[in-house]
């Protein structure tokens, strides 16, 4: 765990853009008391869910322990924006997935599309070269016979 209370606050970026959100001219003392009081909240709402978990005999927490965690701390009415936020994560991250997975597709696609042209270059090189050999062949021939 923390070694120091203030090793479980948020960042004070965050806190800071949160506070301007909400009014113009954030004190520091309101910095740090809104600081404080958003750790409390994460870790209060991480231990009920983690008593969720720990029922179901699991040792990670996910987010239907936390949806359950915001009920039992009759935060009822967060719980549709959650779901909407969480469904908006997941979509983001189907989307870097599906991007992701056709960046690899095309990149497998022009490695081998590279590969069968260096075979096909390699194959006329060859042809070339026995070509040559052939030519060479009949020369030495004409050579002998004179």
């Amino acid at each position: 765990m923390a070694e120091r209370p203030e090793d479980l606050n948020l960042p004070n970026a965050v806190i800071t853009r949160i506070i301007k959100e909400a009014s113009t001219c954030p004190l520091r003392e309101a910095r740090r008391a809104i600081s404080q009081a958003a750790s409390v909240f994460v870790l209060y709402a991480t231990s009920c869910a983690n008593n969720f978990a720990m029922k179901a005999k699991r040792k990670t927490l996910n987010a239907g322990d936390v949806m359950s965690a915001m009920e039992e701390m009759e935060f009822e009415r967060f719980l549709q924006p959650l779901r909407e936020a969480l469904e908006a994560y997941k979509k983001g991250q189907k989307g870097k997935k599906e991007a992701s997975e056709q960046k690899r597709k095309d990149k497998e696609k022009k490695s081998s599309s590279t590969d069968e042209n260096d075979k096909s270059r390699d194959e006329e090189e060859d042809e070339h070269m026995d070509d040559e050999q052939e030519g060479e062949n009949e020369g030495e021939e004409e050579d002998v016979e004179n």
